[in-house]
């Protein structure tokens, strides 16, 4: 007799089953999402037991007659698919195989439905996968869907479901990752006839992301808009002030369904580069628009996961799109203070006080004549400082009173920002009197990114390489290999001469400079593999980006290295001409404000 058989129906839509359905979270996601394809506008989802007792949706949508819904709890049996061509542009939330059969095959499944055009509808039972009862029953217009001891017949997996809570838990991201990206819709929650949430239909996009990111993320939302020819990047992202830590405030929908990818997160990344500190995520919702023919959705048996014909194009769209939303509200964030005690405080990076951090400019005061007349706030007649001017890398030499004429002057009518010196901190904190309010600066973050960014246009200008006194080789295996061949000239003009040494084995022959001391071929191996995960070449600068964070870390002025009032004045006029004046190359804030209707409340002088 043969070793190898046939499986019985009942065992192999047991394995389908556990492709699909993990948790209680599963079969919830792809309820709603069937819900969504049948037009429903009101969608409700009923749960027992964080789902081991029951899990029923229903919505109004347009329901099915006898024929379709006995249809639909077989396998492979869709209403989205007509032809092979449709399954590679798919315009639903659905298919990998549909998801009802896997469902009721480890469940007692009911389903309800009925059309606008039946005066009865349908009543179909399933246990186990095995078809019980088909009978006609009155119902409302959609279709209801209730799923009963899941995994009953599956124990070893039933065993691993978490507790009662930890199983809600991921309902109800599942259920508001889902209400997030579609507004128009009212989804409603209950768990043991208690009602959990409910996201009422709404007209604007934005209304229903407040809704379920949480209100205190309101004035620290950032639009995105951009697009290239069919393809459209839509939604928000946070300030670089507000961030968790973890990825689990980001949101991606393409075409509506809510996925995880790889390019698109590391897109995200990139467009926050040197904005956020190590280790921390931003919230961020992002819709992507993009021609069916160009995604493949069928590439987990979740439906979690998509795969782009032109991932390189997505990505720049969506990283050039985030720095885009990011420069534009740094312009302007700085007039909107950070409400006092909020709760999304708890999760800013500014910890005393929660100053907001500062952009390029100040608006003239209202009251702009009243500094001239304040005792010691007159600035003396000299010429004023260059804004060229920088702090020196090296501790400055000892310092002597100063005379009314060699003093720079306090007011700087030069800049796009008006500062008073105020004084110094711990020799490390610049403390400054705007017409808007105080100004706090961090010295060593302030001119590592001046220093950064002037080492950063130098090395864009002319990436200087050195010849190796010993080539380095490197072994590569096929997809390595071919990526290298295809990057050659990007790693050419960063400075890197790379040449075939026989078979799979490469010899580098030169290095860029700024690289010293740092071996080659590992960095190469890293550069190759980061290209094949993340389909994406600009990991290719990276090596470089981080060797000129270093050198501008070691070249800043430091912590605790006492500056002169010139020397202060030089470094914020500098620090206002940076690209990124509001962080460091590694993301920490270089400077922060507490506007005087802050400091006015603080101390109640300010209802």
């Amino acid at each position: 007799m043969g070793r190898i058989r046939i499986l019985p129906e009942v065992v192999s839509n047991k394995i389908a089953a556990g492709e699909v359905v993990e948790r209680p979270a599963s079969v919830v996601k792809e309820l709603v999402e069937n819900a969504l394809d049948a037009d429903g506008t009101r969608i409700e989802v009923a749960l027992e037991k964080g789902g081991r007792t029951l899990i029923c949706v229903s919505d109004n949508g347009t329901g099915m007659t006898r024929d379709d819904a006995l249809l639909s709890i077989e396998r492979y049996a869709t209403s989205k698919l007509y032809s092979d061509e449709d399954l590679f542009a798919i315009h639903t939330l659905g298919f990998r195989g549909e998801a009802l059969p896997s469902i009721a095959a480890v469940s007692k499944f009911n389903l309800v439905s009925r059309t606008a055009d039946a005066d009865v509808g349908v009543d179909i039972r399933i246990q186990g996968g095995r078809l019980q009862n088909v009978v006609e029953t009155g119902a409302p217009v959609g279709t209801q869907i209730s799923v009963r001891q899941l995994f009953f017949n599956v124990p070893a997996r039933r065993k691993f479901l978490k507790t009662i809570n930890t199983e809600m838990g991921h309902v109800v991201e599942t259920v508001a990752g889902i209400a997030l990206g579609w507004h128009k819709v009212h989804f409603k929650l209950l768990h043991n006839g208690r009602e959990i949430k409910r996201f009422s239909a709404v007209k604007k996009p934005a209304e229903r992301a407040v809704d379920v990111l949480g209100q205190d993320l309101e004035n620290d939302l950032c639009p995105l808009s951009a697009a290239d020819g069919p393809t459209a990047v839509g939604g928000w992202v946070s300030s670089p002030a507000l961030t968790r830590a973890t990825a689990r405030g980001i949101y991606i929908y393409v075409n509506g369904r809510i996925v995880k990818d790889r390019v698109v997160q590391h897109a995200l990344f990139e467009g926050y580069a040197e904005r956020l500190v190590k280790s921390r995520y931003p919230y961020a919702v992002i819709f992507i628009r993009v021609p069916f023919d160009q995604v493949d959705v069928n590439v987990h048996p979740a439906k979690n996961e998509v795969r782009f014909a032109q991932s390189a194009r997505i990505h720049a769209l969506i990283r050039d799109a985030v720095q885009s939303a990011l420069h534009r509200h740094e312009q302007t964030v700085w007039s909107r203070p950070y409400p006092a005690g909020s709760a999304a405080d708890r999760d800013r990076v500014h910890e005393p006080l929660r100053p907001s951090p500062l952009t390029r400019s100040f608006p003239p005061h209202a009251d702009s004549g009243a500094h001239d007349a304040g005792a010691g706030l007159r600035p003396p007649p000299a010429a004023p400082v260059s804004p060229a001017q920088s702090p020196p890398a090296d501790p400055p030499p000892p310092k002597t009173e100063a005379t009314a004429s060699q003093q720079a002057p306090l007011w700087r009518r030069d800049l796009r920002i008006d500062t008073r010196f105020v004084g110094c901190l711990r020799e490390t904190y610049l403390l400054f009197e705007s017409r808007d309010g105080l100004l706090l600066v961090d010295q060593h973050a302030a001119h590592e990114r001046i220093v950064y960014e002037k080492l950063k246009k130098h090395a864009a200008a002319a990436v200087a390489a050195q010849r190796l006194l010993i080539p380095e080789t490197l072994e590569l295996g096929f997809r390595e290999k071919e990526v290298l061949t295809a990057v050659l000239p990007e790693l050419a003009a960063l400075g890197f001469t790379i040449e075939p040494f026989g078979g799979h084995t490469w010899a580098i022959q030169s290095a860029p400079v700024l690289l010293a001391g740092r071996e080659a071929a590992p960095l190469i191996r890293d550069m190759l593999e980061s290209v094949i995960e993340n389909q994406s070449l600009s990991v290719l600068d990276q090596a470089v980006e981080d060797c000129l964070k270093t050198m501008a870390c070691h070249k800043a002025v430091r912590a605790h290295q006492a500056l002169t009032q010139t020397e202060a004045l030089a470094l914020i006029a500098e620090l206002d001409t940076c690209e990124n004046p509001d962080h460091c190359p590694h993301g920490r804030p270089t400077r922060v404000r507490w506007p005087f209707a802050f400091i006015e409340k603080a101390f109640q002088r300010r209802v």
